[in-house]
């Protein structure tokens, strides 16, 4: 099989963290001074909303957990997460979170790490192949059913709408796409789905909402795959005259994901509908909780836990505790059977941003 070239440099940037001391060995003592067990976690990004949302979570609960924290940034680049693990071996990390974007290249990395017995945290994203203590994430799939359901019912189960979609290199891009299709081929097999690959750019997803809009006039429907997209589609949307509030036959209906607070404001003020509240609070709180739990030997079987998620096993010895996420509206009704929380509902962490 022919390496693309993010993998290339991956497998090359591995050999050389082979060659690093034993250091890196998860076993022995904890490597911190004060007997704080050390772990690493590396921040896929800093350009959204959401994400640094989750950086500023992350060292809060590092210290409620009394962990010592060392981070690093990837920029959503496989060989800078690389290079990163380089540093975190050498530092003498007992555990690695990390929330890799393209979660196929990511499989010599987590093989060097099992192999080190250094336990592995992913958050948000599944690896495609490879062992981790577990994975942190909500339901992705029900994130596009939601999503589906929501938009199907505002528009009467007819016409067509635009679905902003991530990278679909990532397990999350993917899941949502295939839910949002499967969902309105099943349920509202009248309404037209124009499907937009983004790779998580904002001036993408602007830029191909603005050739569908004019081609499509009569689009009324919007799914963001995430609030990457948001402030372009305000944008664009203003721009062609259609940000208009829900009573207004103009107005065009925005489904998004993620509930940072612009999106709850945004819900509140009329500007966008609806969206699925992703648990940034909770993704840094339990990505840290399962490290800690990995170096006290401590084990997790499927079933309801007692912070509201369910682990399920999603590939032989791969566990994935999928956290709540709630879909988020003005009105906090039902729709199509799926219910919402009103935007200004006090539990939801967009709401409580310091």
């Amino acid at each position: 099989m022919r390496l693309t070239s993010p993998l290339r440099s991956a497998v090359a940037g591995l050999a050389a963290v082979a060659l690093l001391s034993a250091c890196g060995s998860g076993s022995g003592k904890p490597a911190s001074a004060d007997g704080k067990t050390l772990v690493g976690v590396d921040y896929p990004r800093s350009d959204t909303d959401f994400w640094n949302s989750y950086i500023r979570y992350t060292p809060k609960y590092a210290k409620e957990l009394g962990l010592e924290l060392k981070t690093t940034n990837s920029q959503n680049d496989v060989a800078k997460l690389t290079a990163n693990l380089q540093t975190f071996i050498s530092q003498g990390v007992k555990g690695l979170a990390m929330a890799p974007q393209d979660t196929a290249a990511i499989a010599p990395t987590l093989a060097l790490l099992e192999a080190k017995k250094i336990p592995v945290v992913t958050v948000d994203t599944r690896p495609d192949q490879g062992k981790v203590f577990m994975v942190i994430r909500a339901d992705n799939r029900a994130y596009g059913e939601k999503a589906c359901k929501y938009l199907g019912t505002k528009l009467g189960g007819k016409g067509k709408v635009v679905m902003l979609q991530g990278d679909l290199s990532s397990i999350n891009g993917r899941d949502r796409t295939d839910a949002f299709n499967d969902c309105m081929k099943k349920d509202y097999p009248d309404i037209k789905v124009f499907g937009e690959a983004t790779n998580w750019d904002g001036a993408v997803a602007a830029q191909k909402l603005q050739t569908d809009l004019t081609a499509h006039p009569d689009i009324k429907g919007i799914y963001m795959q995430s609030s990457f997209a948001l402030s372009g589609t305000l944008q664009v949307l203003k721009q062609k005259g259609l940000l208009v509030g829900p009573d207004d036959k103009k107005h065009v209906f925005v489904v998004s994901n993620d509930g940072i607070p612009e999106e709850l404001q945004s819900i509140a003020a009329g500007k966008i509908d609806a969206t699925v509240s992703q648990p940034a609070d909770l993704y840094a709180k339990y990505a840290l909780y399962y490290l800690k739990a990995a170096r006290d030997g401590k084990t997790f079987k499927t079933g309801r836990t007692d912070h509201d998620s369910t682990i399920v096993q999603v590939r032989d010895g791969l566990l994935e505790d999928q956290l709540s996420a709630p879909l988020v509206t003005a009105d906090g009704g039902t729709y199509d059977g799926v219910p919402s929380l009103k935007s200004d509902d006090t539990t939801l962490w967009g709401n409580n941003v310091g």
